[in-house]
């Protein structure tokens, strides 16, 4: 089950999508997995209008349906698969920068039916022998080629996390006698391979082999966006306004030719750190047009783009600071001729970053000194804080109240004796930042929530409406001169308006993404 936040958040989008199938979500969101008749009984709704919305809801990959012990079936609710139709306009956006216009019109047509079959798509896309129908065809093939799209299969309509209990349960079933602590990590580790590689060879599924070893998209075989591929697009953007802002616009462009020189190679966002690269590969990676040489002082006059390459990735990896600090600043690292994008470490920095900006906004600069002292050296009692923080004791306990109502930090108790009396204790201050992040991600849904909520207000509004109506009727959407300058000037201010929610909501959606997709490839440094 989801927590309220997401919850709301999910049903909203829903709601926005797909109208009246709302309730069916809310049900199953509020009370968790429910086979039919009780998903029909809570929801109020007729059993054909159930199954009509199932239908739906299924084909768009937002229900996860699975067989229990006694034979019956169950629906539950795929979270993440909400969560991330607030990202489909930008997935088009770089699906048209990937491969055109073309690539762009087919990702849109899948999103909107969540799963196609090839036919299906040309279909849509052009009439059959047509030259359009050829461009789309190759379009179609370069989006499965690069892993852009992927097939679907009855397994991915099943809950992973039920595949992965009935794996590590076959597995524990092995074991002899009572197991140990060791063998259940292996079980464990053993169904969640059996799990990727289920996945992997699911992937596959989707292209044949044609004459020549050339690979052929399967016409039986139903598509969808492959919604990681794109996530790491994003996820490279935001290292890359990061280099940007802790360096200049040369490092920023030496990190996106890495980043480029691997990006075929690039699967999934969990990764910890890139594939290996040389600066050779980077170098022709490299725009054109860019000047290298003004973001840094040298003693040559024109020195070559090797040379420019190699300053700017010791820049990145911090070599002129061998120490704990300095590689966890790092944005590469080097080994030899070998260049790795270190992903993990630049997550955990971001992710960072996002609770610091939200513990300055709310505690001011002293908050923020507590929490840097408290992530950088684990568990500290308030005395200490006191002291190294160089802050009063009388402002330490009140400051350390707050920040650990709102879960920024948290509180350890160690008690001196078996009878755990708290006169007798030591309460020591750290941060939880599974805990922090958490509670910070329910906030941002909810803010998200509450900027749908505006927009939807904003636009219901009275006098926007029947501008609006009006609008759209045949003869004022050809001539907009037929409103008058009051009508105009309604609707400039509304559109105004909505923009600054929309852009507002793109910023929130960022820092979500930062927290829960980025951070999970999170490797925090010690």
């Amino acid at each position: 089950m989801a927590d309220g936040d997401t919850a709301n958040v999910c049903a909203q989008i829903i709601h926005s999508h797909f109208g009246q199938f709302t309730i069916v979500v809310s049900t199953l969101l509020s009370r968790g997995r429910l086979p039919f008749p009780q998903l029909v009984r809570y929801s109020n709704l007729k059993p054909r209008t159930v199954r009509a919305a199932i239908l739906v809801l299924i084909q768009h990959n937002i229900l996860w349906h699975a067989t229990t012990e006694d034979g019956g079936e169950v629906f539950e609710v795929n979270t993440n698969e909400c969560l991330a139709r607030l990202r489909f306009g930008r997935y088009v956006w770089l699906a048209e920068q990937c491969f055109g216009t073309l690539g762009a019109s087919i990702v849109q047509l899948i999103l909107d039916h969540g799963k196609l079959r090839p036919p299906d798509i040309m279909s849509h896309m052009a009439p059959q022998g047509s030259k359009e129908s050829t461009a789309c065809a190759q379009a179609l093939h370069g989006l499965v080629i690069s892993s852009y799209l992927k097939p679907s299969t009855i397994l991915s309509h099943i809950s992973p996390q039920d595949k992965r209990i009935l794996y590590e349960t076959e597995e524990k079933a092995k074991i002899a006698g009572f197991p140990t602590a060791k063998e259940l990590r292996q079980a464990r580790e053993v169904a969640i391979d059996r799990l990727k590689r289920e996945e992997e060879e699911a992937e596959k599924v989707g292209l044949r082999i044609k004459v020549l070893d050339e690979n052929a998209v399967d016409d039986d075989v139903y598509f969808r966006v492959n919604y990681p591929k794109f996530n790491i697009h994003i996820r490279n953007k935001l290292i890359e306004a990061a280099a940007r802002e802790r360096f200049n616009d040369g490092a920023a462009s030496v990190l996106k030719a890495t980043l480029k020189a691997t990006e075929s190679k690039q699967k999934t966002i969990t990764d910890i750190r890139s594939d290996p690269t040389t600066a050779a590969n980077i170098s022709m990676q490299l725009e054109h047009d860019h000047a290298l040489a003004s973001g840094l002082v040298l003693n040559t006059r024109k020195p070559k783009n090797i040379v420019l390459v190699k300053a700017y990735l010791n820049m990145l990896a911090f070599v002129d600071n061998p120490t704990p600090t300095g590689r966890a600043s790092s944005f590469v690292s080097l080994n030899g001729s070998k260049v790795y994008v270190e992903f993990g470490i630049i997550a955990s920095r971001l992710r960072r970053r996002v609770l610091e900006a939200v513990t300055r906004e709310r505690h001011g600069d002293e908050g923020v000194r507590i929490l840097r002292l408290l992530i950088d050296s684990g568990k500290v009692d308030e005395k200490q804080i006191s002291k190294l923080t160089m802050i009063a004791p009388k402002d330490v306990r009140p400051l350390l109240s707050a920040m650990s109502a709102e879960s920024l930090i948290s509180i350890q108790e160690v008690p001196k004796s078996a009878d755990r009396n708290p006169t007798r204790m030591f309460f020591l201050w750290y941060v939880d930042l599974p805990k922090a992040c958490s509670v910070l991600l329910g906030n941002l849904y909810k803010t998200v929530y509450n900027i749908n909520v505006r927009k939807q207000a904003e636009t219901e509004e009275r006098g926007i409406k029947a501008v609006s109506e009006k609008r759209e009727r045949s003869d004022v959407s050809q001539n907009e001169g037929l409103l008058t300058r009051n009508e105009r000037e309604t609707l400039r201010e509304w559109e105004s308006r909505i923009e600054k929610l929309t852009v507002l909501e793109a910023r929130v959606e960022e820092v979500v993404f930062i927290l829960n997709d980025f951070g999970a490839c999170q490797n925090e440094p010690t």
